[in-house]
């Protein structure tokens, strides 16, 4: 959907309501499903398989040991920011034998937001370097595990060699106040992006 045009129904005072369409991205096992699962005021839709013994030697489990489902297409939510503005969330698939599916899910998007799991940094790499090379405006949300936050943003920025025009926020993806912060922050880089 075109953030600047599109329209849906009317609400009460006249206003027309504007839908657009977010991106949630990053590695396997970063909290993707979470972040979206938290902040959508519907039931989200979500499209999990059981790991199975297949995906031994294949899904690193190193920090995700707990982990018992993978997502196998989207996830997708949806929030309503203010009267006039509402997002559409699509969470995508962190295993890279699932990325031929990205293309589809980024087409129409105002923008993403690439969650980071600070421990593992290197996995975030193919979801930066997608969106640098698309065009798309994203933010990058440092995803706390264990309420740590064990880098700084300009740390990462450095790391991850992002230029400063990006923002590099912390967030909780268990926490909807904190996942909506990212969205707001994303929105608003988008705008600004459309401006430049």
């Amino acid at each position: 959907m075109d953030f600047a045009s599109s329209s849906g129904g009317t609400v009460s005072d006249s206003r027309s309501t504007t839908s657009a369409k977010i991106v949630v991205a990053g590695g396997f096992g970063v909290g993707k499903t979470t972040f979206v699962g938290a902040v959508s005021e519907i039931n989200p839709l979500r499209t999990e398989a059981v790991m199975t013994s297949a995906s031994a030697g294949i899904d690193d489990l190193t920090h995700t040991g707990d982990k018992t489902t993978t997502t196998v297409a989207m996830d997708f939510g949806r929030i309503t920011l203010d009267q006039d503005l509402i997002l559409y969330l699509f969470g995508t698939p962190g295993q890279d034998r699932f990325w031929f599916m990205w293309d589809d899910l980024v087409r129409g998007a105002i923008g993403a937001v690439v969650l980071v799991d600070t421990r593992r940094l290197a996995d975030c790499f193919p979801a930066v370097d997608y969106f640098e090379n698309s065009g798309l405006p994203f933010v990058v949300a440092l995803n706390g595990f264990d309420g740590q936050q064990p880098y700084a943003p300009e740390e990462v920025r450095e790391a991850l060699q992002i230029g400063p025009d990006t923002p590099i926020i912390t967030t909780d993806a268990r926490h909807r106040a904190d996942a909506k912060s990212a969205l707001i922050t994303l929105v608003e880089h988008a705008l600004m992006a459309r401006l430049r």
